[in-house]
């Protein structure tokens, strides 16, 4: 009877290991959603989109894009955090809701660190510091440092929002290049592009893709970047790292997922993404778009994640962004 008991307890077993590995082989077996903590039509959204069409393709199986805006995407971010680690949840992270967020809020409803799984940076974009071609005198950066030390304390820049991205960059870069800007506050780039072009302030800091067609058309003059290194479709204008040693200020976006998802579906879903980021048609769709198509293994997103933990705090602490409960 226990030599009985023992074969069927080994039958039972090995029954259930086959049954695992066969459902993780299958992953994914149904659609997957990526959520979103945006509205439509931004650019969390285009990159959510533009991946999950080309993951749908590679793995065979839809990935859905759903979009949950609300309180700087950490609404979106604190419901992904709480949903089963099976990787039929997914998140599409970016910088203020995961490196930025924990700063500002005293009482987060998520740890960036411990609540999710890091599958991989996917993209990035730069910031941009602008100036109305027709409304300033100022032509080159060198032009608006002179200017600003020239006259501390009256030289203005708008930015989208207090504690974005933009606003926290320029804050870093003020103080580490020794300059008295003051922050104008606006309500998305929509705004601060508008007040620019209109002479309202003299200089504003926002993304590629707010201000590209701008820029193309003559309206605003490009100063800078916020990246570290030049960009490739502006070749003759600095990085703002020329100035100062080491800066990098990128928005950046990548795919992550509740804590504790298998390593086979990580795996198979970070091996899915390496694919999509060497495919000549998603890279065509970043670059048209004003974005930098990236890959990174699990471990690599991982420690961008803590670097930039830590970047931010001093950031967040340099701009005095207002801590919320």
């Amino acid at each position: 009877m226990k030599l009985k008991l023992k074969q069927l307890a080994l039958a039972a077993a090995t029954m259930v290991a086959f049954v695992t590995g066969a459902l993780a082989q299958e992953y994914p077996g149904k659609p997957v959603k990526i959520i979103v903590g945006y509205v439509p039509g931004g650019g969390p959204d285009f990159v959510a989109r533009s991946l999950g069409q080309k993951l749908t393709e590679i793995l065979g199986q839809p990935f859905v894009v759903e979009n949950r805006p609300g309180a700087g995407a950490t609404t979106a971010t604190a419901q992904v955090a709480k949903m089963p680690a099976d990787g039929y949840t997914l998140l599409l992270g970016e910088t203020g809701q995961l490196v930025i967020a924990p700063s500002i809020y005293k009482k987060l409803a998520y740890d960036p660190v411990k609540d999710f799984t890091p599958i991989s940076l996917v993209g990035t974009s730069s910031g941009m510091l602008l100036v109305s071609n027709s409304k300033s005198s100022i032509k080159t950066i060198h032009d608006l440092l002179r200017e600003a030390k020239a006259n501390p304390g009256k030289v203005d820049y708008g930015s989208s929002g207090i504690g974005t991205i933009h606003h926290i960059a320029m804050e870093v870069f003020r103080t580490d290049a020794g300059l008295n800007v003051t922050h104008i506050p606006y309500k998305g780039s929509g705004q601060s592009i508008t007040s620019v072009l209109a002479g309202e302030v003299p200089l504003l800091i926002t993304s590629v893709p707010a201000a590209a067609s701008h820029i193309q058309a003559g309206s605003l003059n490009l100063l800078a970047v916020s990246s570290p290194n030049r960009m490739a479709a502006y070749p003759d204008t600095p990085s703002l790292s020329e100035i100062v040693k080491d800066y990098d200020y990128l928005s950046e976006m990548g795919l992550l997922a509740p804590a504790g998802l298998p390593a086979d579906v990580l795996a198979k879903l970070s091996k899915a993404i390496k694919q999509a980021a060497e495919s000549q048609d998603l890279l065509d769709a970043f670059k048209k778009n004003h974005y930098i198509l990236k890959y990174t293994t699990p471990a690599e997103y991982a420690e961008n994640i803590q670097r930039n933990l830590k970047k931010y705090e001093r950031a967040v602490r340099i701009a005095k962004v207002p801590v919320n409960d």
